[in-house]
């Protein structure tokens, strides 16, 4: 299966978040932090509600920023995507 965002929505895939710390020490599974960086899987067309052009900022492979209390998460095929509004990713993270 395969999703397809609409509007000014992206399909994130988020990276795993660290089971260690910088010191050493293995955090438990329960512990351990989301993680807020994803890549960019699938972006929409970019209309707004009111169809204006609202014109995407990301693209598909942009490694990314996101809000740690927004989107939506689905699981799609036993992989767990979170479905976001453009507004809502705060950075994209280059070399």
């Amino acid at each position: 299966m395969k999703i397809e965002p609409l509007f000014d929505r992206v399909v994130l895939l988020p990276k795993e978040s660290e089971s260690e710390t910088k010191s050493g020490i293995i955090l438990p599974s329960a512990a351990a932090e989301k993680s807020q960086i994803a890549e960019v899987i699938a972006v929409g067309s970019g209309l707004g509600p009111d169809g204006k052009n609202l014109g995407m900022q990301v693209k598909k492979g942009d490694l990314v920023l996101y809000g740690k209390y927004t989107g939506v998460e689905v699981t799609v095929d036993e992989v767990k995507y979170v479905v976001i509004r453009q507004p809502d990713i705060l950075a994209i993270l280059k070399d």
